[in-house]
């Protein structure tokens, strides 16, 4: 079991982690004991006690410049969560190519870009703290699951779960555990504002929210409690994992209620 000050003497850093499900994160493993570094584009979000560093994830020397920043300030980096993302709306007939670039950019190669900065200094840390190294990376239910009007954001969401596996597989034996977690549909600024685009963003939220089975979105502190217990040193023998969060929405098929 993990105990409330389990990150002790360990050094983090989350990106996109000044809004949303990422600060949510940033918060809880500080309260758990970690220095945390949060990597953002904007940093005004950022959590009291975070070391904000202004990074944009398509910009491979800004992301390198951020986490060697991290792990100077901190001494040593033991656990990344690779969270900044974005979303977006529309069949494959929908979007065009520069959106797709554009969103493949940030959601793939911004993981791609962080880990490859990231992993020497991981490789250092793993040897003087075994099990508690780790990446964990922002995936989706889009991942696993057929969502309409959402190709484009599958198919990056697909490709991170793919990722999360084959680097899984690569850093097992350096000692740098990495998983992911699948979240449903969370209640995050992104989600709020594309409800305030539909025509009745109140019938459409309860729209979301009845398509998990819960019957309720997802609520950042939910995932970040499971993104802790992923990077956590509790979580020692758990890498090439997909954890959903999700109110049931892989794996149960309820029967309409009467």
């Amino acid at each position: 079991m993990s105990s409330a000050r389990d990150f002790e003497g360990l050094n983090a850093l989350v990106t996109g982690g000044a809004s949303g499900i990422g600060a949510a994160i940033a918060t809880l493993l500080l309260a758990r004991g970690a220095q945390v570094a949060v990597l953002d584009r904007d940093t005004g979000g950022a959590p009291e006690g975070t070391l904000a560093l202004k990074a944009d994830v398509t910009d491979d020397a800004a992301v390198k410049a951020a986490v060697d920043a991290a792990a100077a300030e901190f001494g040593a980096l033991h656990t990344v969560v690779s969270n900044a993302g974005i979303g977006a709306v529309g069949t494959v007939t929908d979007n065009p190519d520069d959106e797709w670039h554009r969103v493949l950019d940030i959601n793939v190669l911004g993981m791609v870009r962080t880990a490859r900065h990231a992993v020497p200094h991981l490789r250092r840390a793993a040897a003087d703290r075994p099990g508690s190294v780790s990446i964990t990376q922002t995936c989706s239910i889009a991942a696993t699951a057929g969502l309409p009007q959402r190709a484009l954001y599958s198919a990056s969401k697909g490709a991170v779960l793919s990722l999360t596996l084959a680097m899984a597989a690569d850093h097992v034996r350096e000692g740098i555990r990495v998983n992911c977690v699948n979240p449903g549909t969370a209640d995050t600024p992104w989600v709020g504002r594309l409800l305030d685009q539909a025509p009745d963003p109140e019938a459409e939220r309860a729209a979301l929210a009845a398509r998990q089975p819960s019957g309720r979105l997802v609520g950042a502190d939910e995932v970040a409690a499971a993104v802790a217990y992923l990077a956590s040193p509790a979580a020692a023998a758990v890498t090439g994992t997909a954890l959903a969060v999700d109110g049931g929405m892989q794996g149960l098929r309820l029967r309409p209620a009467n």
